[in-house]
């Protein structure tokens, strides 16, 4: 699965840090045959792209599980598919939102093509055709706009209490571990800090902490919406069958 795969990378990543600190105990890490050590600037480096490895697990993760609902929903890849009264509301509204481009600047001309085509899928009571539902600019997915994003789709995540205190707990900055990945990968990303101002003072240990909470959180994420999917939660209590 994608997920584990990218967790791994995080993993190899973090066990690199922590070999290299445990190396420094006897002095400047450095490699075999190299007489160049590793400076703490080139480690303060180094432990800053943990920061750039956990958004990413984030944003894959959210990317499919997005994409997972709007698939079911179309039958996309050889399942039902769905009528549009059939869908819960607010999925049906993400659809319309597709269809009809609600979300993009259109001239007169383009907006009446957008609105005839979703007017034809209604009237002619077809199943929904593939669609993408709009997950917003990159860069932005945090813990409160998942939980947003879940709402939007017409469900409510269920995660464990301790998992949602962790993530809830601020670590640097007023800011909780998935709300501090998000925010330092987008200063990187937009130049606001160097790669050593996003280290600041962590070590390979405060790292681990943060992968920890925000893989226990992202799993949930993850289970929140295979749970969504499985159970046909996107469909309408009185329409839902078995498929």
């Amino acid at each position: 699965m994608f997920f584990q795969e990218r967790l791994a990378e995080v993993d190899a990543h973090l066990e690199l840090l922590e070999a290299m600190e445990l190396s420094a105990q006897g002095g400047a890490p450095r490699f075999e045959r190299v007489s160049t050590s590793i400076t703490g600037r080139q480690q303060k480096i180094l432990y800053s792209t943990v920061y750039l490895q956990l958004y990413n697990l984030v944003e894959a993760t959210m990317s499919r599980c997005i994409e997972a609902v709007a698939d079911a929903a179309s039958g996309k890849g050889g399942g039902k598919s769905w009528l549009p009264v059939e869908l819960v509301p607010e999925l049906r509204k993400e659809w319309v939102r597709s269809v009809a481009r609600t979300h993009t600047d259109l001239n007169f001309e383009n907006r009446l093509i957008s609105t005839m085509g979703l007017v034809d899928l209604l009237v002619s009571s077809l199943p929904i055709p593939p669609f993408e539902i709009q997950k917003g600019g990159g860069g932005n997915w945090d813990d409160k706009t998942i939980e947003t994003m879940s709402r939007r789709l017409g469900f409510r995540l269920k995660l464990s209490s301790a998992v949602m205190t962790r993530v809830k707990e601020k670590v640097r900055n007023d800011l909780g571990p998935i709300g501090l990945v998000k925010a330092l990968r987008n200063e990187l990303a937009h130049g606001g800090i160097s790669f050593v101002e996003c280290a600041g003072e962590a070590d390979a240990r405060a790292l681990r902490d943060i992968r920890n909470v925000t893989s226990a959180y992202m799993e949930g994420v993850l289970r929140s919406f295979i749970r969504y999917i499985k159970n046909i939660e996107f469909v309408v209590e009185g329409k839902r069958v078995a498929v």
